[in-house]
């Protein structure tokens, strides 16, 4: 049902109400659900036994009393077929044939923006996701993330929100002299498992290009840094460092491309330090008395806000632990004007964030506890030829992004011979968003590339490609159907793919409250579903010119609404299979 005719119906439950509780000081707020049981109706309310209690009524009195205000009242003509009350005062509505029938017209007008609402309109949000150090390519948890947070912008986007999507690179550590220690090692000629081959060095293949490419002098630049030069000189650990972050960065970037993912902004945590801003946010916590010193470091009181323990700052060493520049990168989040922040992360870092955000609060700014949200996700396992896959021989020790595209985009290719890595995004986007991000997941690349109803995302993309078809068959314009009487969808089939159709923007909102992208794989698989069953049951293109163009006008609407649905994902909509 759409939103302005669950107002309306929320209207005329009100003024029914209103001579009800007249003087009984209730303010109830009418609920409208759908039915599990669609044979129950398309809407069910239990307003009446809300308020039966305190008005010490019988409840299906309180219901048959409102049942005859509705009906009786002229603004329900057109809208309201007919309303039964079942068990103790359950109110089971159900629309009219034209009321279902509307979205049609709605989603045919609306056309890309249908679903779209503008809750967000004026309001800022930053999305933080995948921020992986430059240390490797990206894995496939990173790739869970970029899906996620890609959707989840997107989702924020169609409800007006100003979204920026960030990038945050732990480029400053003990992890990256590990990366300098590996690239010097590789350019000495060195190879894993060799003697004197460094214990924390990274092994991948990908370690042996960075050095052949450090000694030939090679130039190199980030998406949005200055190109960085090699000096050649194996013995300049600094110049090392500075090539090797630069090099895996622009290797991200191209990962991130493979995958059909941008950001706005770029944020480097070594410019935390650089610019002082570490430092300033630890003598702001001290200067609001929320640290103390014992034995030889810095302590923050977390346990003041919710935490289980007090935390260290600053060790005896005088080294920050790894928590306090994430204090200070979320400080510089809410004095950019972000009032609204959240990081899409992995499972590990579940333990940060109760730290973090009494980091925020006790800096004294005002920024409120909840801030920022957060998305954990858990880990993907790839299965590929029916085994587990756990290692790449790019990466090393773990599958990469790249990796998974490539396999599940089979032997596809562009029309000039060059390998076509849009099957394999798509399925990999949709794969990645289609389980609650705390549930661990299995990605299976036989079925991302099984062009069979088992493969989820072949068979959304499906029922994209089969309206085309009907639609090609056809010859007409799709324009043409824009204003054609819709009186004859009154099939069961026609019904269920109506009513799914009008799910779409209460899905939408649904899945932004709840930053849960995933719900819009499982909505896109259902309205598949719908056309795919009423395609088996029904002919489009019949003799009846009336019951032809209705059924068009249908077939368009559905293909829009799948097209929006994928597009939020980031998925594409094939117009042939």
């Amino acid at each position: 049902m759409l939103a302005s005719q669950k107002q309306k119906i929320t209207g005329l439950f009100q003024a029914a109400l209103a001579p009800i509780i007249e003087g009984s000081g209730l303010q109830p707020a009418v609920g409208l659900e759908r039915p599990r049981d669609p044979s129950h109706g398309d809407i069910a309310c239990n307003i009446a036994m809300q308020i039966a209690k305190p008005l010490k009524k019988n409840p299906r009195e309180v219901a048959q009393a409102i049942v005859a205000a509705v009906m009786a009242n002229p603004e329900r003509a057109g809208l309201i077929e007919s309303i039964d009350i079942a068990g103790p005062g359950f109110i089971n509505l159900r629309v009219s044939a034209a009321a279902r029938q509307a979205v049609v017209h709605a989603v045919l007008q609306d056309g890309d923006a249908f679903g779209r609402g503008n809750g967000g309109t004026g309001k800022k949000v930053m999305v933080e996701f995948v921020s992986a150090n430059p240390t490797g390519p990206l894995h496939v948890g990173h790739g869970r993330q970029g899906a996620l947070g890609d959707a989840l912008s997107s989702l924020l986007e169609a409800q007006g929100y100003d979204v920026t999507r960030e990038f945050y690179y732990n480029d400053a550590g003990v992890q990256i002299g590990n990366l300098a220690i590996s690239v010097q090692a590789r350019a000495r000629g060195l190879k894993p498992g060799e003697a004197g081959w460094p214990e924390a060095a990274y092994n991948g293949d990908y370690i042996a290009d960075i050095a052949a490419d450090f000694l030939a002098k090679k130039t190199v630049s980030a998406s949005d840094g200055a190109p960085v030069a090699a000096s050649g000189d194996v013995e300049d650990i600094d110049s090392i460092r500075r090539f090797a972050v630069t090099y895996l960065r622009h290797e991200q970037d191209l990962d991130l491309q493979a995958f059909g993912v941008k950001f706005d902004n770029y944020y480097l945590e070594s410019s935390l330090y650089t610019e002082g801003k570490v430092t300033a946010a630890v003598e702001a916590l001290v200067a609001a008395g929320k640290t103390y010193e014992q034995d030889g470091a810095l302590w923050l009181r977390t346990t003041e806000y919710g935490d289980d323990k007090d935390r260290v700052m600053k060790k005896s060493d005088g080294t920050y632990t790894y928590f306090v520049p994430d204090v200070a990168y979320h400080i510089t989040k809410w004095q950019r004007g972000y009032a609204k922040a959240i990081n899409v992360q992995g499972s590990d870092h579940h333990g940060t964030i109760a730290r973090v955000r009494a980091g925020l609060q006790a800096v004294g700014l005002g920024i409120p506890q909840g801030f920022p949200d957060y998305v954990l996700h858990k880990m993907v396992t790839v299965m590929k030829n029916g085994e587990e896959v756990k290692i790449s021989k790019r990466a090393g020790s773990y599958v990469t992004v790249r990796d998974l595209i490539e396999w599940s985009s089979g032997d596809a290719v562009n029309e000039d011979g060059s390998r076509d890595l849009t099957r394999g995004r798509d399925a990999v986007r949709f794969f990645l968003i289609s389980r609650k991000a705390d549930t661990e997941f299995v990605f299976d690349v036989d079925l991302a590339l099984a062009q069979s109803d088992e493969n989820p995302v072949y068979y959304v993309q499906y029922a994209h490609a089969r309206i085309c078809s009907v639609l090609a068959q056809w010859g007409g314009d799709p324009a043409s159907v824009a204003g054609v009487d819709l009186s004859p969808l009154t099939t069961p089939r026609e019904a269920a793919l109506l009513a799914k159709l009008a799910e779409y923007p209460e899905m939408l909102q649904k899945a932004l409250d709840e930053l849960g992208p995933h719900q819009v794989a499982f909505y896109l698989r259902d309205l598949a579903g719908e056309l795919h069953g009423y395609y088996n049951a029904e002919r489009v293109l019949v003799d009846d010119a009336s019951v032809k163009m209705a059924r068009l006008a249908l077939m368009c609407a559905t293909r829009q609404v799948l097209r929006n649905g994928l597009a939020l994902i980031g998925v594409s909509a094939p117009a042939r299979m």
